[in-house]
């Protein structure tokens, strides 16, 4: 799995606009007087949010001022966890889990559908620069492996058919439905069974 890498193009300034303004001052407001450099990691992901699903460095020292924190704390934070992306992964982000569970149902070959359909190269843009792919460790949905996440959403059950269906919805500008693709709620069982309580599928 790639490291995580840092754009080399950097925007020179970054501020908060008026809808992502409003939601960190409501997330510090949460904390007592003294503690609002617990409101970073929000304010990173509202950063990223706003910024076309990447964290810039000009954002990180907007929040290090904000919160009146030394920039280098800000910095570690958005470089240890992997939920921020520091260059720009497209308005599609697809993250495909290659841990071990994900990996013994089919996950290389959802990595395949990856390379065929987005970009042959892990962490580079399409070619129209509207998604881009990485592998991920465990995103903890290992029942309804193998799974993705794409952007915010999970897409569990998948194999490479259906997750073919889905890149080539978001290339014709559809919303695909996340979830479970072999018909299960949540992490229940196929066709809501209750194996427990029913002899005849145990």
């Amino acid at each position: 799995m790639s490291l995580k890498k840092i754009s080399k193009d950097q925007p020179e300034n970054f501020k908060f606009n008026s809808k992502s303004l409003i939601a960190a001052e409501k997330v510090i407001s949460n904390y007592p007087e003294g503690k609002q450099q617990s409101a970073v990691m929000a304010l990173l992901y509202i950063a990223q949010r706003q910024n076309d699903n990447w964290i810039p460095l000009a954002s990180m020292k907007y929040i290090a001022k904000m919160l009146n924190m030394p920039y280098i704390k800000v910095y570690e934070v958005a470089t240890f966890y992997t939920m921020y992306n520091l260059a720009p992964v497209g308005e599609y982000f697809f993250q495909v889990c290659t841990t071990t569970p994900c990996m013994l149902r089919g996950a290389y070959k959802l990595v395949d559908v990856c390379k065929k359909k987005i970009c042959k190269n892990e962490s580079k843009l399409s070619k129209d620069g509207k998604s881009s792919w990485m592998e991920v460790e465990c995103l903890g949905a290992c029942v309804n492996a193998p799974m993705i996440q794409i952007n915010d959403d999970y897409f569990e059950d998948l194999d490479p058919q259906k997750l073919g269906k889905i890149i080539d919805q978001i290339n014709n500008n559809q919303k695909p439905v996340p979830g479970s693709y072999r018909g299960r709620l949540s992490a229940e069982p196929e066709n809501i069974r209750k194996t427990l309580l029913d002899n005849n599928n145990a």
